[in-house]
This record gives C-alpha cells, sequence and structure tokens, in this order.
C-alpha cells in the first residue's frame, strides 16, 4: 500500500464504495480527516475524523437514500491534490423521488492518507428529489 499513487489511492476510495466496503474506504483515511459537504446538501458541514463521518455522512445516506451512487467519470492528479469529477444519482426514500446532479470532489493526501476532503455540487438538485 506505501507504493501506491495518490491517484490509486482515491480510486481505490471509490471502488470500495462501489463494492459497499466502508472499512476499506476508511482504511486510507487519516485518523483526523477533515471532510466538507457543500452547505446545502443533506450531509452539509464540515466533519473530523472517520467515525464522524461514517455518523453524518456515510450512514444518513444510507438510512435516506435509495440506490445513493457517486461515480466518477474523470480523475485528475497534482501533487498532494486529486480531483474527481462525476455524478450524484439516487432516490429518496421519503418521497420517491430520483435526482441526477454533477460533482466535483477534490482530495487532499500526505504519507498515503486522505487528510481533507471537499464536495462541490448542484445541491438544488438534490433539494428538489428531497423536498418531493
Amino acid at each position: 500500500m506505501a507504493n501506491r499513487t495518490n491517484l490509486e489511492i482515491v480510486k481505490g476510495i471509490y471502488e470500495g464504495f462501489g463494492r459497499g466496503d466502508i472499512p476499506a474506504v476508511l482504511a486510507v483515511f487519516a485518523p483526523d480527516i477533515e471532510y466538507t459537504e457543500a452547505k446545502g446538501f443533506p450531509t452539509g458541514g464540515t466533519y473530523h475524523g472517520p467515525e464522524a463521518i461514517v455518523e453524518s455522512v456515510f450512514k444518513r445516506l444510507g438510512k435516506e437514500w435509495r440506490g445513493f451512487k457517486a461515480i466518477p467519470e474523470e480523475f485528475l492528479a497534482a501533487d498532494d491534490a486529486v480531483v474527481v469529477l462525476g455524478t450524484y444519482s439516487g432516490t429518496h426514500k421519503a418521497t420517491g423521488k430520483s435526482f441526477q446532479a454533477p460533482f466535483a470532489h477534490v482530495w487532499w493526501l500526505r504519507g498515503g492518507k486522505a487528510i481533507q476532503f471537499r464536495q462541490y455540487t448542484d445541491t438544488l438538485l438534490v433539494n428538489e428529489a428531497v423536498k418531493g
């Protein structure tokens, strides 16, 4: 694992999500990772540490959405940062309404661990599904 590039590590995060392997995802998160979801996103806010991310983001998305996915389409790596462009999709369980929205994720890594994450997305599209 120590020989993997930042690009390979970030690609592995999305592969882990795709398999539903959250322990594999968390294995590359630094203990003090800062994880920021866009203001206006249902899980919007900044979370510190893997446990806070699991409780406030991952579990909530799993509970409130059916088939929620973040599908990466392009990866751009430079120094300690990796930018991922892709598309979110899912169906809100309470309203039954589906959505698709583009996203940009920026990951910063140090020593083979993700130390910071920032999400950019069209929160209006997501909230239209939440509100029905």
